[in-house]
């Protein structure tokens, strides 16, 4: 990582292969590289703390999931939904947590049709012992960033993904035309 002018960090070999790509106007393409990058980072970090305990980052997110959810439960297509994941790889996700006794499934009270993934009790201690260490990976990784800066991080981040979602709506229409 290299400073620009103005004193902020930029990926001089991002910008010289998106100049290849794009041309002058690069920044759109360097902001999009740049969240590529920080997402495999954070992932790399995720991965690294869940692995030594058994579980992928997937499987550790659909734990964490549910452990929001107190003793109801979800459907997999509800935790495919919020996870932002197709309902097959919740699946694998949930088959997997189940074999280990971290998550199993029941039946939906209100629909006899359809079948709730609930956290164990023994999830519920993986989810314990795994908090403090998560606690400290995440105040390592944003070092130095200010309430402020996380903040206006989490809302950049929201909003991209927001934009995305809509082009995809944007894109569904056109094709179903």
């Amino acid at each position: 990582m290299e400073h620009d002018s103005t004193g902020l960090l930029f990926d001089p070999r991002a910008r010289a292969a998106m100049s290849e790509f794009a041309g002058d106007d690069t920044l759109a393409f360097e902001a999009a590289a740049a969240v590529r990058t920080a997402f495999q980072a954070i992932e790399r970090m995720r991965s690294h703390g869940s692995e030594g305990r058994g579980l992928s980052s997937g499987a550790m997110d659909v734990l964490l999931r549910l452990s929001a959810t107190g003793d109801d439960g979800l459907s997999i297509g509800e935790l495919a939904q919020s996870a932002g994941v197709s309902s097959r790889n919740v699946t694998g996700l949930v088959d997997t947590l189940e074999k280990d006794g971290l998550v199993r499934r029941v039946q939906d009270p209100r629909d006899r049709r359809s079948v709730l993934a609930r956290i164990t009790p023994d999830g519920r201690a993986w989810i314990e012992a795994f908090r403090k260490p998560s606690q400290l990976a995440m105040a390592a990784i944003f070092r130095g960033f200010s309430p402020e800066e996380l903040t206006s991080l989490r809302h950049l981040c929201l909003r991209l993904a927001d934009n995305q979602q809509r082009l995809a709506e944007h894109l569904s229409a056109q094709e179903a035309r």
